[in-house]
């Protein structure tokens, strides 16, 4: 079976980056169903298109128009379970949060983390949950989730925020580091440095710290602070591994192979590394799969090929959540498929 259990409506800041990738996704969802005429980039052509980006802009990014693309090109690209995720700081009811656990003081760093933030939290959380709930009612079968990040020392205050709100299921992951954002392209100048294994041994402990909280119900992409191709010699990082793969075994907490920085980044590889994948499976830790899209062109990327490293690793089942409740499948039944 396929899922996509980790992926994302759009995220700022608005740049004219983000108009032009806004755009390119539309083009590609409007050029499948036809609908953009006949001849491609041609003035009737780029016409029709500014009107759909018009229609975009105005409807914003949670119209039940804008979920049906992610829903029915991943349905066409065999997705059978969606899960639906957006990032915390998005939305206003968590800015505090990140508020206390981000650096924003008047350092280069500071200053920069500051604009960032105040270009991305920008809505409520309610439109969001509001749209999920409609595409369920509307027979697609998606879970409703969010990607909450983990701050050392923060768990009560979450733990707190995230009890408001009805949800399926909760994502944990770990972007920052003593609040540095180190994910942020802006700022990979700050891993230069840095003693590498002990920096990934801080962000590995915080994975554990998340796991053992009772916050999630899976953690993301565990290795993602190989974002920038900052890695020691992976043998260095082998004990880690275990360690969280016992961690995550013990606590009864599923990660996934997320295909985001295999597409979207400089490391042109997949969360977990195939090493740590192995690690993983031999500690019978539970995944599931992520494209980790932000727009609906990338939808269930890579997958495939996800699932194909899962089954030479040995997996032979993935797990997705319905209605809170960790629901396993048999991997085997797409691989045989093929």
């Amino acid at each position: 079976m396929k899922v996509d259990f980790h992926f994302h409506l759009e995220e700022g800041p608005y740049s004219t980056g983000w108009l032009q990738r806004t755009a390119r996704a539309l083009e590609h969802v409007h050029q499948e169903k036809g609908t953009l005429g006949n001849e491609p980039h041609s003035l009737e052509w780029i016409t029709r298109l500014n009107n759909l980006m018009k229609e975009r802009m105005d409807e914003g990014c949670f119209s039940d128009t804008w979920l049906a693309h992610y829903f029915e090109l991943g349905q066409a690209r065999g997705i059978e379970r969606f899960g639906m995720v957006d990032h915390l700081y998005r939305f206003t009811e968590f800015r505090s949060y990140y508020e206390k656990h981000m650096i924003l003081d008047d350092s280069e760093l500071g200053r920069m983390q500051q604009y960032w933030l105040d270009r991305v939290c920008v809505t409520s959380i309610e439109p969001y949950l509001a749209a999920v709930k409609r595409a369920k009612a509307a027979g697609y079968p998606v879970s409703l989730g969010v990607e909450a990040d983990f701050f050392p020392g923060g768990e009560a205050e979450l733990r707190e925020l995230l009890s408001r709100y009805e949800l399926d299921y909760v994502i944990g992951s770990v972007h920052f580091v003593d609040g540095w954002g180190f994910d942020n392209p802006d700022t990979k100048h700050l891993f230069e440095n840095q003693d590498l294994v002990a920096l990934y041994a801080k962000v590995f402990g915080y994975v554990q710290m998340a796991a053992r909280s009772g916050l999630f119900d899976m953690i993301a992409h565990l290795d993602n602070l190989k974002v920038f191709n900052f890695r020691p010699d992976e043998q260095l990082l082998l004990p880690l591994y275990e360690e969280v793969a016992k961690t995550l075994k013990e606590a009864d907490v599923a990660t996934e192979i997320n295909t985001g920085l295999a597409y979207r980044y400089p490391v042109k590889e997949a969360c977990p590394s195939p090493a740590f994948l192995q690690v993983l499976h031999q500690h019978g830790v539970p995944l599931t799969l992520s494209s980790d899209s932000h727009f609906p062109d990338d939808i269930g990327t890579q997958l495939d090929e996800a699932m194909e490293l899962l089954s030479r690793t040995g997996y032979t089942e993935i797990i997705y959540v319905h209605e809170k409740q960790r629901i396993t499948v048999p991997l085997r039944n797409h691989i045989a498929s093929k």
